[in-house]
């Protein structure tokens, strides 16, 4: 099988030649080792290897977000604006909107050696600041999306992999408007008002997963933002409340449009795996072992293997940490645990990717033997080894 006959029959929960095995980011984001920029840790030395063998040996999973039609959005143009700024080793961008009589204003930040966006400021900082921002005309939101660009991927991905269509679920929207604490705060002590923010939202995503599954139907998406109302943050019953309320009419128009939809959720999801199922997700990723998570990959293969599609569940950090001997043990264990017994299919992925500048040559032998693995694991998908 080619990587995208095997991707998508794993998707649909039918028998593959083996495993497939994905570096998540790397592979998935759009990499330009070639790009000069200061700013691109790629084009580093001990990147280029690493890069060359995702594209090379891996199930590419190209994660892409349609773009926004030329024309833009008016109303958003008038009422915002965007600042950027050079300062040191680092690049800030503040972001002005013009709400309910007030300035809310947001600052982030990327540093050169460090492939990571830092929010410093937040645009909703208090009570005030949310109800100004519940002013905004439902114009502000509205997108125009054109999913040329997922075309085009695919056509450049071809038997390499597929495609995956990027969102954010209204709930991880609304989080990324407040600091930690203010949003548990408000979503613990003000439900009412934290579902009128959910509500101002909600419709804008609806419309937008709506006119890309109807136009571009039958693809993976990877919907983030449910780990926000996960344990320790908030209890099961407010995951219910708002993750899945929010949620599942995405899903549901994903699958309507013949669609697969994988929900993005890190950290303790032990409590909430019977609402993923409930939602009629396809998947889920990364599943964390514990300590992040609160739940071993085999539980999750018994108890809901025959519904979900798995995709996980190695630490990044032990990619980067771990002696290979070690590694090695814990990437056979993830390959037993995620296609052992009956069910649907399960993807070999870490849980994110480096993101600095440098690849140590331990984590280098780590993506190698990933690989290794996979490509020797074959004969188990029909017949898993006895545990």
């Amino acid at each position: 099988m080619n990587s995208r006959e095997r991707l998508v029959a794993t998707l649909r929960g039918e028998p593959v030649d083996r495993p497939a095995v994905s570096f998540y980011e790397i592979g998935g984001f759009g990499i330009n080792p070639d790009d000069p920029d200061e700013f691109n840790i790629y084009n580093a030395p001990s990147w280029r290897p690493l890069i060359e063998l995702a594209e090379s040996q891996t199930d590419l999973l190209r994660m892409r977000e349609p773009r926004e039609r030329p024309d833009g959005n008016p109303c958003r143009t008038e009422l915002m604006r965007i600042e950027r700024c050079h300062k040191g080793d680092s690049r800030f961008t503040r972001t002005v909107i013009k709400a309910g009589g007030r300035t809310l204003t947001s600052l982030t930040r990327r540093d050169r050696e460090v492939d990571t966006v830092w929010n410093i400021e937040h645009p909703i900082k208090n009570r005030e600041d949310l109800l100004a921002f519940l002013e905004l005309p439902d114009e502000f939101f509205a997108s125009a999306p054109d999913i040329r660009n997922l075309l085009d991927t695919d056509r450049e991905v071809d038997d390499r992999g597929i495609v995956m269509i990027d969102t954010a679920d209204p709930l991880g929207a609304a989080c990324m408007l407040f600091k930690m604490e203010d949003y548990l705060v408000t979503a613990m002590t003000e439900p009412g008002l934290f579902h009128r923010l959910l509500e101002k939202l909600a419709p804008h995503y609806y419309a937008r997963t709506e006119t890309v599954s109807a136009a571009w139907p039958g693809h993976l998406w990877r919907i983030c933002g449910s780990e926000f109302a996960t344990e320790p943050y908030l209890p099961p019953r407010l995951f219910e409340e708002y993750a899945v309320r929010y949620m599942r009419p995405m899903i549901d128009t994903i699958t309507r449009n013949g669609g697969f939809a994988r929900v993005h959720c890190h950290g303790r999801i032990r409590s909430v795996l019977p609402h993923i199922v409930a939602m009629g997700a396809t998947a889920l990723d990364p599943i964390e072992p514990p300590p992040q998570g609160d739940v071993e990959l085999a539980f999750v293969r018994k108890e809901y293997g025959d519904r979900l599609v798995l995709f996980g569940n190695l630490e990044a950090r032990d990619i980067e940490n771990r002696e290979p001997d070690a590694f090695e043990k814990v990437v056979a264990a993830a390959l037993r645990d995620g296609t052992s017994g009956s069910g649907k299919g399960f993807v070999l992925m870490p849980s994110a990717a480096p993101c600095g500048r440098t690849i140590t040559s331990r984590t280098m032998k780590n993506y190698e033997m990933m690989i290794r693995l996979v490509q020797n694991f074959q004969g188990f998908c029909d017949k898993p080894p006895a545990r």
